[in-house]
């Protein structure tokens, strides 16, 4: 009889188990987790890993040299160019040719190792950029380009084929990426701290409304209380992502809806917080102002309200905190500050150096608040 218990108490566990079992296993295929494919797949993330650890911090003025040659499409449709062998100079394998032709384009003792555009000058039209290009270490390249309609000659005069050479000139100093990242990061950080001094203007009085040992006291109380209660849940049932995505639908994108998002969640967040700091506080204070004949609002001024500051500025500088990480997300739906940034830099599929400038200073920023707040809330205990 003494072993019952034990038996059943294993098979119970035993029965835990192997439901917690068949429930992960279910998990995994609704979720269609492959760890196979994961390493299978992970030369596609080398570019981007390698790119968020060299990000682009500094940069240098360029001083940037144009030279150019006549191409005509189609052939008598103007002079061709001039043949050039000296210096730094444009050759195509052939002077002219039909709509739809493939040409090579060279250039010769053009600077080593540097980074050259080259674009279609159309007279009609304008310019046409076509893809970059690098010089070897002897100032060449070579290049297969296509005789295109646009780039047809008008009136006897022939587009051109240019090539802008970019060398870096003058000291180091700092790129344009940590300069609008800098200025995106306020915002994300102005954002926070908007939203927050806002939510708990709101938070505070609403706090007081959903202690019970404040107001459920009595038919009206207990209602009120109740209200109160049920609307920070309902606002927190309610992820930032969600409320940004339907104020940026509201409002269109930028910060200002991405501060709306944050400030009514973090309204309900910090309400519920407040009232359980009021609920929490010492009974004694509060019954000896009573016994003394004080008023509920004496009361609360007198004996509540010191006990709580503490608490309601740690949680305070806590949601700061949390409200600057929670706006980089925002920042993907539209929300604005450093997540706009960092979202625009990643759709680019060019900009994954800048998108990893945007990736360490959230690192930093978050590190510090993080700190400071663990500093404040520390002085306060």
């Amino acid at each position: 009889m003494k072993n019952r218990p034990s038996i059943w108490r294993i098979a119970l566990t035993t029965l835990l188990i192997a439901a917690g079992v068949v429930i992960i296993g279910y998990s995994s295929r609704v979720t269609k987790i492959d760890f196979v494919r994961l390493f299978k797949d992970a030369p596609k993330a080398k570019s981007l890993i390698s790119a968020i650890l060299s990000p682009d911090l500094v940069t240098r003025d360029l001083q940037t040299t144009t030279i150019e040659i006549a191409f005509p499409i189609p052939c008598g449709s103007a002079p061709n160019a001039t043949p050039i062998t000296s210096g730094p100079h444009l050759t195509t394998s052939v002077p002219c040719a039909s709509v739809k032709d493939t040409f090579t384009l060279e250039g010769f003792s053009l600077s080593p190792n540097a980074q050259i555009a080259i674009r279609w000058q159309i007279p009609t039209i304008g310019s046409l950029t076509l893809p970059y290009a690098n010089t070897d270490a002897n100032g060449h390249f070579t290049m297969q380009l296509d005789a295109k309609q646009i780039a047809a000659s008008t009136n006897n005069t022939a587009s051109f084929i240019q090539v802008d050479t970019r060398i870096p000139v003058g000291n180091m100093k700092p790129s344009q990426a940590v300069n609008d990242v800098l200025q995106a990061m306020f915002v994300t950080i102005f954002m926070a701290l908007l939203s927050t001094s806002i939510a708990t203007i709101i938070a505070v009085p609403l706090s007081f409304l959903a202690a019970s040992n404040i107001t459920r006291h009595g038919p009206v109380g207990t209602t009120v209380y109740y209200l109160t209660r049920s609307f920070f849940n309902l606002i927190r049932s309610y992820d930032p992502l969600v409320m940004a995505t339907v104020f940026a639908f509201w409002l269109g994108f930028g910060p200002f809806p991405g501060t709306l998002a944050l400030m009514v969640v973090t309204t309900a967040s910090l309400g519920k917080m407040f009232s359980e700091a009021v609920e929490n506080i010492d009974p004694g204070p509060i019954e000896a102002l009573q016994a003394t004949g004080a008023n509920r609002l004496q009361t609360i001024v007198f004996s509540v309200i010191p006990q709580i500051v503490p608490d309601f500025v740690s949680y305070t500088i806590y949601h700061w905190d949390i409200n600057i990480r929670i706006s980089t997300i925002i920042g993907f739906v539209g929300g604005g500050g450093i997540g706009y940034y960092l979202s625009t830099q990643i759709n680019s599929m060019i900009g994954y150096h800048k998108a990893g400038t945007a990736i360490w200073a959230i690192v930093a920023v978050v590190w510090a608040m993080d700190f400071l707040s663990a500093e404040v809330r520390k002085r306060l205990a």
